[in-house]
């Protein structure tokens, strides 16, 4: 995988506003998607935010995939105002189309864990959830046709994502799995009918979609606020943030080379969307262990990831040995790359997860 970020003082020093920041809105920009976006007062944005943004800078496309980018023979064409605006707008057009397949395919998927779990049904809108999914992809595909980049796209939207993912998270957590499902489904199946050039191009776009659903992000920047500037959990979780995606990409390097001919229920290992999602999951262990250090408990661990986990697994065909050999190679990528004093505040919470996903716990389930 290919570039690397790193944290900057300028980047750290917002974090003296943590404290007084208790609400994280969104800046507005010149851009008629970023206008549209700002009609809430202007507030600073948290610097948890902000790093974690970072990470889009980070691509997610292969050497050999930018290469055949820079190729292209449309590429101009394709980059420029009209182009993007010209791909937004026929995404939109067969966006309720697409939102259809996907809950399809949703369905397909979990209807019989509904029952094996025993999730009431009523918090289970199909309907509703199809809104909210094309009311926030319309969004992102605003922000495409406009030029706003993936990061500047993570913090102006982050917030109303937090929104819609604790509205499904508040009665039972589990029902997160079908909106996130179906919004995985819907970007998919847009992404099948564009060129490679513009699926690239889009794929990060959606990746912050995916990524502001699946990760408990809201809840750790309002766990930062209560932080003092000094605190020793916000600086640990400072640290991390900015590698998460780096410690992501490398974790899943080594658990494909160790399983190549391992099957999930989307394809093996190695295949771009199997790669895609599986960094998205270590990336989201990491947010809920930061998570933990903010709030000095595992909670929501054992409320919202755990149920989930258990719940998506199994039908995707992600076996329980692939998870703990992905929290230890989590382990020893953040022994590498944190302080000493840093790994210490997060190994509690790493052992505990260790425990919680144990052979001993399957097999007397």
């Amino acid at each position: 995988m290919a570039f690397s970020v790193e944290s900057t003082a300028a980047n750290l020093s917002t974090a003296a506003n943590l404290s007084t920041a208790a609400n994280f809105q969104r800046h507005g920009t010149a851009t008629s998607f970023t206008s549209r976006m700002a009609k809430v007062p202007p507030a600073k944005v948290s610097s948890l935010a902000a790093l974690w943004a970072k990470n889009y800078i980070i691509s997610v496309t292969t050497r050999d995939e930018a290469e055949r980018l820079r190729k292209s023979a449309d590429l101009a064409e394709i980059t420029s105002q009209e182009g993007r605006i010209r791909t937004a707008n026929h995404l939109k057009q067969t966006l309720k189309l697409a939102s259809a397949q996907a809950w399809s395919l949703t369905e397909t998927l979990l209807s019989e864990e509904v029952r094996r779990h025993g999730i009431d049904l009523n918090v289970i809108n199909p309907w509703q959830i199809a809104a909210d999914s094309h009311a926030l992809f319309e969004k992102a595909l605003d922000a495409y046709g406009d030029r706003v980049t993936p990061r500047r796209l993570s913090v102006l939207v982050g917030g109303e994502f937090g929104r819609v993912r604790q509205k499904y998270t508040a009665d039972d957590p589990r029902a997160i799995g079908f909106v996130s499902m179906q919004f995985h489904y819907t970007g998919q199946t847009l992404l099948e009918s564009l060129s490679s050039a513009e699926r690239l191009l889009l794929e990060p776009y959606f990746k912050v979609m995916d990524d502001h659903l699946y990760m408990p992000l809201r809840a750790a920047y309002e766990a930062a606020a209560n932080h003092p500037v000094t605190s020793p959990p916000l600086r640990a979780v400072q640290h991390l943030l900015p590698i998460s995606t780096r410690i992501a990409q490398e974790v899943c390097k080594q658990i494909c080379r160790q399983h190549p001919s391992y099957e999930t229920y989307s394809g093996s290992l190695s295949t771009p969307q199997v790669r895609t999602s599986s960094i998205r999951d270590v990336e989201m262990f990491q947010v809920y262990l930061c998570l933990c250090v903010l709030e000095d408990s595992i909670q929501s661990v054992q409320r919202e990831l755990f149920p989930l986990c258990a719940m998506l697994y199994p039908r995707l065909n992600v076996s329980w040995r692939l998870v703990q050999e992905m929290l230890q190679a989590i382990g020893w990528e953040m022994h590498d790359r944190l302080s000493p004093n840093d790994v210490s505040l997060f190994l509690p919470y790493l052992g505990a997860l260790n425990e919680m996903f144990s052979n001993e716990v399957f097999q007397s389930a």
